[in-house]
């Protein structure tokens, strides 16, 4: 029971990231149709200007503890420039495609995928680069019969405040309320006044965002990042927005969720679960794709975002 219960720890917070960057894909999809593969390469983007700005400090004679306490100012310079970054991709990439049909911005959304992890090698070099341990304490906890560190604590609560202002945003604001019109219809958001280029603005700030602050969590997380990383991450992000209910705000936190709880209990307690971990939790998903397509909150048509 006690390994259940830290492979469950574990396995949240693993799902924090997927559920961060499946948002992006989720918002993208319930506004535009538009399936965006370089929603990952963004995250990936982000982890690296987070590490970029973290050395710079390092390189300014600040120490971890002082690091520690810039980590919020941190996080928003690096959201606000990946946000820009979405922003612009989407003016450049999609909008001049966005009555083309649904391939040409699928195919324009590889190519905008491969240029980022390009520029990204280009600039930083192929192999790995190395977060500086230690910017958060290793503090740990032991409760029960599982431990909990500080920097999963730290995961947890910035990810589950970034997820609640954003259901409070879409849910409860104005603004909010012109994305879930926009969402539904294009003509009739337009008729009823509510500007769509600048709702679809909106939606390419949020998502870039928030998966830009999934890249430096990762990166503080597991110590290390490459220019790959989006790939991975992105194609886990979108099979979770897929078995949440792609366009679906609330599935697609639930998918990345339940996708990091069966990545770990799978690794946990299947013989060599760690090599066939991918393999096993995708026939999982495959199986509950099959069972209910739409995904698992999916039927919510209506009220997608």
């Amino acid at each position: 029971m006690d390994i259940f219960l830290q492979q469950l720890i574990n396995g949240i917070t693993i799902g924090s990231f997927y559920a961060l960057i499946a948002l992006g894909y989720t918002m993208v999809y319930g506004v535009l149709k538009l399936i965006n593969f370089a929603h990952g390469d963004l995250f990936m983007t982000g982890s690296y200007l987070g590490l970029t700005i973290i050395s710079m400090l390092i390189g300014a004679g600040l120490g971890n503890q002082t690091i520690l306490w810039a980590l919020a100012g941190i996080f928003i310079i690096v959201m606000v420039l990946v946000a820009g970054l979405g922003v612009g991709i989407e003016r450049v990439a999609y909008r001049p495609l966005r009555r083309a049909g649904r391939l040409a911005p699928l195919v324009s959304a590889l190519g905008v995928s491969i240029a980022l992890q390009n520029a990204v090698m280009l600039i930083y070099g192929p192999r790995y680069r190395v977060y500086p341990r230690g910017i958060i304490p290793a503090i740990y906890w032991q409760i029960g019969g599982f431990q909990i560190s500080l920097l999963q604590v730290f995961v947890l609560l910035l990810s589950l405040i970034l997820m609640v202002l954003l259901y409070y945003f879409i849910h409860y604001t104005r603004l909010g309320t012109a994305v879930r019109a926009t969402a539904l219809d294009h003509d009739v958001a337009r008729l009823m006044g509510i500007d769509v280029d600048t709702i679809v603005r909106i939606i390419f700030i949020i998502g870039p965002a928030l998966g830009a602050a999934g890249g430096i969590m990762v990166g503080l997380y597991y110590g290390r990042i490459n220019f790959t990383l989006g790939w991975g991450y992105g194609l886990k992000a979108f099979t979770a927005a897929i078995l949440g209910g792609i366009g679906n705000i609330p599935g697609a936190m639930l998918g990345g969720m339940l996708l990091g709880i069966f990545e770990t209990l799978v690794a946990g307690f299947i013989p060599q679960g760690g090599a066939w971990k991918e393999a096993i939790v995708f026939l999982i998903l495959i199986l509950i794709l099959i069972v209910r397509p739409r995904g698992i909150l999916g039927e919510r048509v209506a009220e997608k975002l």
